[in-house]
């Protein structure tokens, strides 16, 4: 029990640093690119990150969460079989995910109209192997109850790519996309042998074939696997078909406007994280009334803490579009206003999700995250060609208010969740904040 804890302690501080981190020089990387980057070298940029990041999904969604679950509850004897096996189920979809990225090199950069597209995908995969071994060396620690190393090499990996923006932007070095891959390869080998050093001593491998223990990973993390990859599909092919039916500087345009909205999402992704734990706890001890509360109140709050933020942007979205990414993207300004929107709705999505895999049901999350996929491209596709680039953000909208409404309906049936508390929730949160901490802590200042 007290190793549990200890892990929640230790876990839950590391996942802070990194998302701190991640934030820094992921919208530090990005506020400099569409400064050193025309719009349309930009937009090819965000398509090329949107399709490698399917990539990189699949194989954290199927793999993550199977390895580091076997490795820490099992036995000393099978830990070489299981890292074995995982090895095997990483290799074999790093092989898929390499050949379709080879066939699809081609069709792409005819598509977009930019040959440079063939060697930058070439030259991916390499760095897709290198953060392949990356990942299964920190799973590894993770599963350990470490983390000194994944913090080192997660700063190496993000921080030396960022630093490279960084000096370029600086120096007025020039920057090109095939740059930025390498640059991304250098740091992800750098980092991979750091993290090998590290996990060499808990690194115990069997050389041997073990179908059970690869039948086991992927059994328990193919759904895992079909939510990630769903989710991130939602997330970006309305962006390539943006690419393919307007323009790729539509598709950067419009990856602007959800880089502004997403600094509004911190909350939802904070709170996600520790939602999970806590849920999975309290359903355990206490039964289905817990987990109505615990998405009734999480929601709650999400909202109480969004609103403010999305009233700014939404008031100010001129202001905040040229403060971030300068004069170039004022055609983002009204996909801004829309975007924000959308992200009210995150808290009811994101902790469906949370709640349902929580309390065991993570089927029925699977299957309405392929509905919610199916319907957000079709609508998506509908109104790009009736509205153009605005058509994605009223496509995504639709898309998400109808996929509330089947989320609250399956929440009622299971948790018997009452969508208005979650408003009550919100309502209270700011007079409870006022009373536990501002006031006390006024009254300290004062005294």
């Amino acid at each position: 029990m007290q190793d549990h804890k200890h892990y929640w302690l230790k876990s839950g501080s590391y996942n802070m640093v990194l998302n701190i981190q991640a934030l820094l020089f992921g919208f530090g990387g990005f506020y400099l690119l569409v400064r050193m980057l025309d719009k349309h070298h930009y937009g090819i940029w965000t398509l090329f990150v949107a399709i490698t990041t399917i990539f990189e999904m699949a194989r954290n969604g199927l793999i993550q969460n199977a390895l580091i679950k076997f490795l820490s509850e099992g036995r000393e004897e099978d830990k070489p079989k299981i890292i074995s096996a995982s090895f095997v189920l990483s290799g074999l979809l790093m092989l898929a995910c390499i050949l379709l990225n080879i066939s699809l090199a081609g069709y792409f950069s005819r598509l977009w109209h930019f040959p440079e597209l063939v060697n930058m995908f070439l030259m991916f995969n390499l760095v897709y192997v290198l953060q392949g071994l990356l990942a299964q060396f920190q799973w590894i620690e993770q599963a350990n109850l470490q983390f000194r190393g994944i913090l080192i090499t997660t700063i190496i990996r993000q921080g030396g790519y960022f630093l490279y923006i960084f000096l370029s932007f600086i120096f007025h070095w020039p920057i090109s996309l095939m740059n930025l891959i390498y640059v991304q390869g250098l740091c992800a080998a750098l980092a991979t042998c750091i993290q090998y050093f590290v996990v060499q001593r808990i690194l115990f491998v069997s050389y041997q074939w073990h179908y059970d223990w690869v039948k086991k990973l992927f059994n328990y993390g193919k759904y895992v696997f079909g939510t990630f990859i769903s989710s991130i599909l939602a997330n970006t092919i309305n962006q390539m078909m943006l690419g393919t039916m307007i323009s790729p500087d539509a598709a950067g345009s419009y990856n602007v406007a959800l880089r502004i909205a997403s600094l509004a999402d911190i909350p939802t992704n904070a709170l996600g994280t520790i939602v999970f734990p806590q849920s999975a706890k309290r359903f355990a001890e206490k039964g289905k009334d817990s987990g109505k509360y615990l998405y009734e109140k999480s929601v709650g709050t999400i909202l109480a803490l969004l609103l403010p933020f999305v009233l700014f942007i939404f008031i100010f979205p001129g202001f905040v579009v040229r403060i971030i990414a300068g004069a170039n993207y004022t055609d983002a300004i009204p996909l801004v206003r829309f975007v924000i929107l959308t992200f009210l709705l995150n808290p009811f999505i994101r902790l469906f999700g949370t709640i349902l895999d929580s309390i065991g049901r993570p089927r029925i999350n699977f299957l309405i995250t392929i509905i919610f996929t199916i319907l957000i491209l079709t609508l998506s596709y509908i109104m790009i060609r009736h509205f153009g680039i605005m058509g994605c953000v009223y496509g995504t909208l639709l898309a998400d208010i109808a996929i509330v409404i089947v989320m609250q309906i399956i929440m009622y049936k299971e948790l018997n969740v009452n969508v208005l508390n979650t408003f009550i929730y919100a309502g209270r949160f700011y007079p409870e904040f006022l009373n536990s901490y501002i006031r006390p802590l006024l009254r300290k200042r004062l005294n």
